[in-house]
């Protein structure tokens, strides 16, 4: 009711709006106002535009606080621009906190290191570079851990990752790759469970997304292992690339437009629900492929209830 108000006057002239937000102006501003408004997205501070204030800080005599002779390494400044998380005033009263109550070490400087930037906001530092070794080793763990079924080793790296402000969504989207690589259909709920975590991550956000990324963390983990699902694709992938063929079938092809039949088009297709079990033996592949096997199915999970129904239907099946 107040932005229905203030429309006529803001149409006329009178006010000039000029409001800032922490919410999407496009769901909590009025339709109209919005029409009759230019929005400006303010983002966070990148990494290195923190690292420029920080040192700034350090060394500007005139408007930082060079004039107290302080030094600060090369990881610690990585760390607090980390932690930072684009809010210049974090960092800012950081840095100076660890200026002042720091002591000078026996060359009369005060030296930041990253023992002292974990004091200054609290927080233990993880040797944990987001682009780096640290990064893509910890993923790695995590992901090896969830495939070879250990859920506490998942869970720690898990922590590890979240603790040193990695992207949730990140993590999401190796969860549900692991879902399908390494579980596959020995438990096809692992999937749908990962998927459900990427929901949560986005619709939640941290801290509370960690218990999200968790429950999904640790029920692939626990879920039987088949890599079935990724070795069909690859090997098919990989005939698809080498090997030629002179297509698909006739009897497959698409007969749903005039002339198709003259041309053989569907002829000869079995419609496999018109027989029992809903199935009947055809060929389906290419010629030059007729006897590929791509999926070799498991003894896991689903997969061994899978593998029992596609040997009872072939044995079963009639013309």
């Amino acid at each position: 009711g107040q932005q229905d108000y203030l429309l006529p006057f803001v149409e006329d002239g009178t006010i000039i709006l000029i409001g800032a937000t922490t919410e999407n102006p496009y769901f909590e501003v009025n339709g109209a106002l919005i029409s009759r408004s230019r929005i400006f997205e303010l983002k966070s501070l990148q990494t290195k535009d923190i690292k420029e204030l920080i040192l700034r800080a350090v060394n500007d005599k005139e408007r930082g606080m060079g004039s107290y002779n302080a030094k600060i390494d090369d990881d610690a400044l990585e760390f607090l621009a980390d932690m930072a998380n684009g809010d210049a005033r974090a960092a800012l009263n950081a840095i100076e906190l660890g200026i002042l109550t720091t002591d000078r070490g026996e060359d009369g400087i005060i030296h930041i290191t990253l023992e002292v930037a974990g004091e200054c906001i609290q927080k233990r530092p993880v040797r944990y570079d987001k682009t780096g070794d640290n990064h893509y080793d910890t993923i790695s763990a995590f992901i090896k851990s969830m495939r070879g079924s250990d859920p506490n080793a998942t869970a720690y790296y898990l922590a590890k990752m979240i603790y040193a402000g990695e992207d949730p969504k990140f993590i999401a989207r190796r969860i549900i790759v692991c879902a399908s690589e390494d579980v596959g259909n020995a438990n096809p709920m692992a999937l749908v469970v990962a998927n459900a975590a990427m929901d949560a991550v986005n619709f939640i956000g941290l801290p509370e997304a960690r218990i999200n990324l968790s429950q999904a963390a640790m029920y692939v983990a626990c879920s039987p292992k088949s890599n079935a699902s990724i070795n069909a694709i690859d090997m098919a992938m990989a005939d698809v690339r080498n090997i030629k063929t002179s297509g698909v079938p006739n009897h497959l092809r698409d007969a749903h437009y005039p002339g198709a039949e003259k041309m053989g088009h569907g002829l000869g297709y079995k419609y496999a629900h018109n027989y029992n079990n809903h199935y009947v033996q055809q060929q389906y592949l290419p010629d030059e492929l007729v006897d590929r096997v791509y999926y070799e199915m498991s003894d896991n999970g689903e997969e061994v209830k899978m593998k029992k129904w596609m040997q009872y239907i072939k044995e079963n099946s009639n013309e």
